[in-house]
């Protein structure tokens, strides 16, 4: 007499609960429940065969079919944050995931950004661009009075004088001749006519009253201080040839009294007794 339905066809679809010949454990992707083999759900995964329960996908994979024996990573620009994921999600803008498995998505550093969701990288920003914050949808232009090149990572103030009144620009310009530059964000200013400014002037440079004053590209003595420079230096020559004069005519009367005293009368006596004399006393 046939058995229905065949021994093998039921050990096949049912769960293992003795050791007998007429029984086979639960595939692999299925488990006991209870007594029963039973598909594992979307999110969990059973590697092995005769397991009693299904495993949820770590963090990073998922598993969006039954019967799951392995979970599949998360591509480049996803992400799953929980275990027993049946999908990744995409990383929002401003943020990106380069690698396989990603648990989270990393911002962008500032400098660069991302405008679309599932990044793999963040863009750096372009020449005059700047994205002084992390996790940035953009770039926005440099503001007036500063600069960003290609290689720099943020957008710089100008130089003393230098100006740059335009935004998102890669450099400044020097301050021409004849204007100078208080401010990097405004225009060159035009030099007073009585001062003058040469390529780079900051500010404009005037003669010190009285005693200078323009003439072109420099500051030249006023009339008075070159009357009252040659007083000083007549003044001081003067001085000069009366020390000189008094000088020779201390030399002159001296070579004039060497010559009128008689040789030798540079000795000097003491107590009316020349020097080299022997002194006499009187005796008691």
């Amino acid at each position: 007499m046939s058995v229905w339905p065949p021994p093998l066809l039921w050990s096949l679809t049912t769960a293992c609960l003795t050791d007998t010949w007429s029984c086979s454990c639960c595939t692999e992707g299925s488990c006991l429940d209870p007594g029963a083999c039973a598909p594992c759900p979307a999110g969990h995964y059973q590697p092995a065969r005769g397991q009693q329960q299904c495993l949820p996908c770590p963090k990073g994979r998922y598993a969006n079919t039954t019967s799951s024996t392995v979970c599949s990573p998360c591509p480049p620009g996803h992400y799953a944050n929980e275990s027993g994921a049946t999908a990744c999600s995409a990383c929002q803008k401003g943020y990106f995931s380069s690698q396989q498995n990603a648990a989270f998505c990393l911002p962008c550093l500032p400098g660069s950004f991302c405008n679309t969701t599932s990044c793999t990288l963040c863009l750096a920003c372009p020449a005059g661009h700047e994205a002084p914050h992390e996790a940035a949808e953009g770039c926005m232009l440099c503001r007036a009075g500063t600069f960003k090149g290609l290689g720099d990572d943020a957008c710089k103030p100008c130089e003393p004088g230098e100006y740059q009144p335009q935004r998102g620009q890669e450099s400044c310009d020097l301050c021409p001749e004849n204007h100078y530059c208080p401010s990097p964000d405004v225009n060159p200013i035009k030099c007073p006519p009585d001062a003058f400014c040469p390529m780079g002037s900051t500010a404009p440079q005037f003669c010190m009253e009285v005693f200078l004053y323009k003439v072109g590209s420099s500051c030249q003595l006023t009339p008075l201080v070159i009357v009252l420079l040659a007083l000083f230096s007549a003044g001081a020559i003067l001085i000069i040839f009366v020390l000189i004069l008094r000088r020779r005519q201390e030399s002159s009367t001296k070579s004039l009294k060497s010559l009128l005293l008689p040789r030798g009368s540079e000795r000097h006596t003491t107590y009316g007794v020349m020097e080299h004399r022997e002194p006499v006393y009187a005796g008691w």
